[in-house]
């Protein structure tokens, strides 16, 4: 049975709904649930995917370095009760991991693989056609329209840089195959227009 009910999806959707949102919005959740649909073989359980999916940017302010642990923990006291703990601890976990985007080292080989998955599904973005990614791009910099440009610029490129210095963007081989190649031609063009 979905962990998100109605009432549930309604509180989210109000905060996916706020003004200062251009990128991290419902139409960010709703692509992201579009690609566990696709992806439902692959996934080994889909309501705790779904449950992280829903909460991974519930809470969301550019000014912070915390949104993950914050949108985490308000999961934990959204879903405790109606979700077994494991499965609960195994969620969190999985939101927990949007902040740096590494597989978290969760004892059960299937929870980490569906963790990779949905690391990879919240990055696909990276991957996209060179139109798509750009729209991307401007959408995260109005986001952070506080930040001077000077700085915007070193910043942005700094995350973009870290991305590409790592071995793989993306921890699954599906994901690698279709986006890799795409993604670091998408970012080392954004790099270049930012460092230019």
């Amino acid at each position: 049975m979905p962990h998100i009910d109605d009432a549930l999806k309604a509180e989210l959707t109000k905060l996916y709904a706020a003004p200062d949102r251009h990128y991290h919005n419902l139409a960010h959740i709703e692509a992201l649930l579009a690609l566990a649909k696709r992806l439902q073989a692959e996934i080994a359980d889909p309501n705790a995917v779904e449950a992280a999916i829903w909460f991974h940017d519930a809470i969301y302010d550019s000014r912070a370095k915390d949104n993950e642990a914050r949108s985490a923990a308000l999961a934990a006291e959204r879903l405790a009760g109606p979700v077994e703990p494991e499965r609960l601890t195994k969620i969190v976990a999985m939101i927990e991991a949007t902040a740096t985007h590494q597989v978290p080292n969760l004892a059960d080989a299937t929870a980490r693989h569906d963790a990779a998955l949905l690391l990879d599904m919240d990055l696909s973005i990276l991957g996209a056609p060179p139109a798509d990614f750009d729209v991307y791009e401007e959408a995260v910099r109005q986001e952070y329209g506080w930040v001077p440009e000077d700085a915007w610029r070193a910043g942005r490129a700094a995350v973009l840089q870290n991305f590409l210095a790592r071995q793989f963007i993306f921890h699954t081989a599906a994901f690698r195959s279709e986006l890799e190649g795409q993604a670091r031609e998408n970012m080392a063009r954004s790099v270049a227009a930012l460092t230019a």
